[in-house]
C-alpha cells in the first residue's frame, strides 16, 4: 500500500507519536506526585517534532551534510537527542524534594490531549477524504 505515510498525513503522523510520548511522561509524573525526591520531567515537543520533521528550529536553514557522520546532517542523531527529557522547572518548593506540581501536570495533560485529539482528527479527515476519492461516495 503507502510506505510513505508523510504525504498522505503530513506532519501529524510524527506529531501523533509524540504526543503519545509527552501524555507517557505526564502520567509518570502525576503517579509519582507523592514520591519523595521524584524530579518532574517533560518532552520538549517543539524540538521533538523540529528533528522528527528534519526541520530546523527558527527561521535559519538546516546544515547539509554530504557524510553521513557529519554533526547537524543526521537527522537520526538529532531525533534521538530531541527525546531525551528535560527536567520541568521547580513552581513550588517541597520539603521532599518532589518537584511534581499537581495542578500544572494536569494542565499540561489536558492541552496534551487537545493536541493528540486535533492531530488524531486530521488524519481521520485525510482517510476519510482518500475513501470518497476512492469510492466516490462518502459512506
Amino acid at each position: 500500500m503507502l510506505d510513505k505515510s508523510d504525504a498522505l498525513f503530513g506532519v501529524h503522523a510524527q506529531a501523533l507519536g509524540l504526543w503519545q510520548r509527552r501524555a507517557e511522561v505526564i502520567s509518570s509524573n502525576l503517579a509519582n506526585a507523592d514520591t519523595p525526591g521524584f524530579l518532574a520531567r517533560d518532552l520538549d515537543f517543539r524540538k521533538a517534532m523540529a528533528a522528527a520533521t528534519g526541520a530546523a528550529e527558527g527561521t535559519s536553514l538546516p546544515m547539509t551534510a554530504t557524510e553521513p557522520g557529519h554533526i547537524g546532517g543526521n537527522p537520526a542523531v538529532a531525533l534521538a537527542d530531541a527525546g531525551k527529557l528535560a527536567y520541568r522547572a521547580e513552581t513550588q518548593p517541597t520539603m521532599d524534594g518532589n518537584t511534581v506540581d499537581t495542578q500544572v501536570e494536569q494542565a499540561q495533560f489536558a492541552a496534551n490531549a487537545i493536541h493528540y485529539q486535533a492531530s488524531l482528527s486530521f488524519i481521520n479527515g485525510q482517510i476519510h477524504t482518500m475513501r470518497l476519492a476512492i469510492t466516490g461516495s462518502s459512506s
